[in-house]
């Protein structure tokens, strides 16, 4: 099971049965709109705050992945999931409303991946039938919480990134139609010493490159092994550095495809998004709606999703903190897959 030094593979290859997507109407404006089952059309969703609207969102994909199984929330072992809020009050906060056991998790912007990890690791080793992993973010409970309220209307520099509103489930299952998890490479808390929240991209590279370097040597495979390698939501200043990183530590990524969920889920000529995407909910969509369903369709057969995440809160920021980052890699393979 354990592969290397910090990686895990899964033998009995639990498979993903189902998958939820919802967004919000901003990213129901980008080119993956097609892929997401249900778009808002109201960045409230019809409640009193936009805290208890991230909340709906994740309670809205979960019940749909689960609906999507054929399955009811009794049938559900465990629930892993996160979010950005204090004290991961969105996704607490749901749990009480589904009544799965829940287990809470904090990675920031790479909670997609860490709860899937830890979802297939259970599955794997027979601890649960079916487990729920799902994450959420609210650009505007977000913008609140780390930066200024939207309502501020305060001018942001071009490295900041735009907070996706949406939420992304899956049921895991040890049978099952459906791609299969095959390992996992858990990440490690880098900081190079960056302390500006509106430069996210550049904080969370080294920790993308350096669970990449990891993953492929534990595995003892090259990057050319997977169709497509994406990290979470590094955006346009981040994916450069680390495609300078790549370089620099001569890991061989011309064989493969390598992109950014947070440069996917917008259309750059439309959307005032500075640097680009970001949020818990960024690669959860990106991988559950878009990537999932290229590979349903043949397009994809094996993917790596490398999800990055920067581990601060305004306290730290307050405190003059540099900004600790990590991420956290999830391999998605066809069962058709050479």
């Amino acid at each position: 099971m354990l592969k290397g030094h910090q990686s895990w593979i899964f033998e009995n290859k639990p498979k993903i049965i189902s998958k939820a997507t919802i967004v919000g109407p901003f990213e129901g404006q980008g080119p993956l709109a097609k892929d997401f089952d249900i778009i808002h059309a109201d960045l409230y969703l019809g409640q009193e705050s936009w805290e208890k609207a991230e909340k709906t969102l994740i309670e809205e994909s979960s019940s749909l992945a689960i609906e999507k199984a054929g399955l009811t929330k009794d049938q559900v072992q465990f629930y892993f999931g996160g979010d950005l809020m204090n004290q991961i009050i969105s996704s607490s906060f749901a749990a009480r409303t589904l009544s799965i056991p829940y287990l809470g998790l904090f990675g920031a912007c790479s909670t997609s991946m860490e709860s899937l990890a830890l979802a297939a690791f259970i599955v794997n080793h027979g601890g649960a039938k079916y487990a729920l992993a799902g994450t959420c973010s609210h650009n505007a409970s977000a913008e609140k919480q780390f930066r200024y309220p939207t309502e501020y209307g305060s001018q942001k520099p071009p490295t900041a990134q735009y907070t996706v509103t949406g939420s992304g489930a899956v049921i895991v299952s040890p049978e099952g139609d459906g791609p299969a998890v095959t390992s996992a490479t858990i990440g490690r808390v880098i900081d190079m010493g960056i302390s500006d929240p509106f430069n996210m991209g550049a904080a969370m590279a080294p920790a993308a490159v350096d669970t990449m370097q990891a993953h492929f040597r534990d595995m003892g495979i090259e990057p050319s092994y997977y169709d497509l390698i994406v990290t979470g939501d590094l955006s346009r200043v981040g994916y450069e550095i680390a495609k300078e990183l790549l370089r620099q530590h001569r890991i061989p990524m011309e064989g493969t495809i390598y992109k950014d969920c947070g440069m996917m889920i917008y259309d750059y000529t439309k959307q005032q998004v500075q640097a680009g995407a970001s949020g818990c909910g960024c690669s959860a969509v990106v991988t559950y709606g878009h990537l999932l369903n290229q590979m349903q369709r043949g397009e994809l057969n094996k993917i790596l999703v490398v999800a990055t995440g920067a581990l601060l809160s305004p306290l730290s920021y307050q405190q003059g903190e540099t900004i600790p980052c990590i991420a956290h890699a999830v391999a998605i393979e066809n069962a058709s897959a050479p």
